[in-house]
């Protein structure tokens, strides 16, 4: 892991410049169009994110939280509605089940508020600390959190920044060399950019605004 990223506002500024032109993902979109952004409408889109492509989210997102929009509006719906609203997400019959167990816990133990804390929001069953992190950035608005998924993850070690395992480490590591005032656009911006240009396999090296500035750990193959 290098001790100080170089070029960091360099890289920044370059990313948003290429990357404006694209959406970003609907959980981190800064202005939702048809859904009332609060931390309850955040946690229930990104549990609907899980193994799921952004467009279906956003639709599901839409068809379930247009409407029903509070814990108990959810609380108050069937699994089998739940299920119809939500489809075709990823394994919506066990999300189903999920949001309304979490609805009803924070009926029950939050007095009908999300928590606004990282701990807090981790005793909710289902809800990891990449949720946790996108709640507290996107639903609560709040900083110095770090929401880390796969391409967050896998685009860091690629640029050489750090060497890490696993999302999680991939968290604390980069809270160590990573500027506090990058912290808030590094989600969306990566994982937009992760899934335009520095893609799993094969990455668009050739029409990448920060080549100059990266290791290509671990490419094998490039377009």
């Amino acid at each position: 892991m290098v001790k100080k990223i170089e070029y960091i506002d360099e890289i920044f500024k370059l990313l948003k410049e290429e990357l404006e032109q694209h959406k970003f993902p609907p959980v981190s979109h800064p202005k939702w169009d048809e859904i009332i952004n609060t931390p309850f409408t955040t946690l229930i889109s990104c549990i609907l994110s899980l193994r799921t492509k952004d467009e279906v989210t956003d639709k599901a997102s839409v068809r379930l939280l247009k409407k029903y929009n509070t814990p108990e509006k959810i609380v108050k719906l069937s699994e089998k509605k739940i299920q119809k609203l939500i489809y075709p997400v990823g394994f919506y019959k066990t999300k189903s089940k999920r949001i309304k167990e979490i609805s009803n816990t924070i009926i029950d133990e939050y007095n009908s508020q999300v928590p606004d804390t990282i701990e807090g929001l981790l005793k909710l069953k289902g809800v990891g600390r990449k949720t946790a992190n996108i709640v507290m950035v996107y639903g609560h608005k709040k900083s110095g959190f770090l929401p880390i998924d796969t391409h967050c993850h896998r685009i860091p070690n690629r640029l050489g920044w750090i060497n890490t395992k696993t999302p999680d480490e991939t968290e604390f590591a980069l809270k160590k060399i990573l500027p506090k005032k990058y912290w808030d656009d590094f989600n969306h911006l990566f994982v937009t950019f992760g899934q335009k240009i520095c893609v799993p396999i094969s990455p668009f090296c050739s029409k990448c605004p920060i080549e100059n500035y990266c290791k290509k750990i671990s490419v094998l193959k490039s377009r």
